[in-house]
C-alpha cells in the first residue's frame, strides 16, 4: 500500500517541489496552502490526490488539516513548508508580528494537530514521521532578520522537544527538522543572498532526508561548513558582525 503525505505550503517553492517528486515516488499526497488556484493547477499536473486551501494562520485550520486527512484516507508523513520572512532593519512591528503568527503561532498550530492525530491514528509498523522546513537562520540571532531568525530557532528547539515527547511518550512518531541555506524562492525574491541552492535541488535532499529517518538535516554540504563556523563564533563578537544581504 501506498505512504500517504500531507505537503502543508505546497503553492510554491519547496513544498510544491517536495510534493511533486513524493507523488514521483509513488505516495498519495494531499497538497494545502493558502492561494487555491495554485492547489488546483498542481492538482491539474496529476500525481497529486487531493487538495484543501488552508491559512495556518486562522483558527479553522486545524479542523482543515483534519479534513484534508480524511480526504487522504490517512496520513504516514506530515511535512510543514509554510513560512515568511524579511529583512527587517527598519524593524517594521507589523513585519515582526506576521512572521511570528506565521512561523510561530501557526507553525506550532498545525504541527501539534499532526502530531496529535499521529498519536491516535497510526498504526503501522513503522514510524509516521513530521518533517519541517526550519532554516539555518536559528542557528544565531540575525539582526537583519530578527523575527525570521527568532521563530527558526523556536522551531528547531519545538521540534527538539516534540522528539523527546514521542519517546517518553513511546509514541511511533519520528521528527525531522530540515535547515535549507537560502533557496531560490519567493521568500528571498530580489535579495543578493550568496550560495542560493534550487528549489527541485533541495527538495531531493529533504525527502532522501526523509527516507533515510535524518533527525536534523542542514542543506547543503557547504551551509553544514558554515553553521559550524557561526556556532564557533562568541556572543560578543557575533553581535559585533554585520550579517545582511
Amino acid at each position: 500500500m501506498a505512504k500517504k503525505a500531507i505537503v502543508m505550503g505546497a503553492t510554491s517553492g519547496i513544498g510544491m517541489e517536495v510534493a511533486k517528486l513524493l507523488a514521483a515516488k509513488g505516495w498519495q499526497v494531499g497538497i494545502a496552502g493558502r492561494r487555491i488556484e495554485r492547489l488546483q493547477a498542481l492538482i491539474s499536473q496529476g500525481g497529486i490526490t487531493c487538495y484543501q486551501q488552508i491559512d495556518v494562520t486562522s483558527p479553522n485550520a486545524p479542523a482543515q488539516l483534519l479534513e484534508l486527512i480524511d480526504k487522504l484516507g490517512g496520513m504516514d508523513l506530515y511535512f510543514h513548508s509554510s513560512g515568511i520572512g524579511w529583512q527587517n532593519n527598519t524593524l517594521d512591528i507589523e513585519k515582526e508580528l506576521k512572521t511570528v503568527e506565521t512561523n510561530g503561532l501557526g507553525f506550532t498550530r498545525m504541527v501539534d494537530t499532526a502530531f496529535n492525530w499521529f498519536a491516535t491514528h497510526h498504526q503501522n509498523n513503522s514510524k509516521a514521521r513530521i518533517a519541517c522546513i526550519s532554516s539555518i537562520a536559528g542557528t544565531k540571532g540575525l539582526g537583519a532578520a530578527p523575527a525570521y531568525s527568532a521563530t527558526k530557532r523556536f522551531q528547531n528547539h519545538y521540534l527538539e522537544c516534540l522528539s523527546q515527547q514521542a519517546r517518553m511518550r513511546h509514541l511511533p512518531i519520528a521528527i525531522t527538522d530540515i535547515r535549507p541555506g537560502f533557496v531560490k524562492t519567493d521568500l528571498i525574491a530580489g535579495s543578493s543572498y550568496p550560495l542560493q541552492l534550487k528549489p527541485e535541488d533541495v527538495a531531493k535532499h529533504i525527502v532522501s532526508a526523509i527516507e533515510n529517518g535524518k533527525e536534523v538535516k542542514v542543506i547543503d554540504w557547504r551551509y553544514d561548513i558554515l553553521v559550524f563556523l557561526w556556532r564557533l563564533i562568541p556572543r560578543w563578537l557575533w553581535t559585533r558582525l554585520k550579517i545582511t544581504t
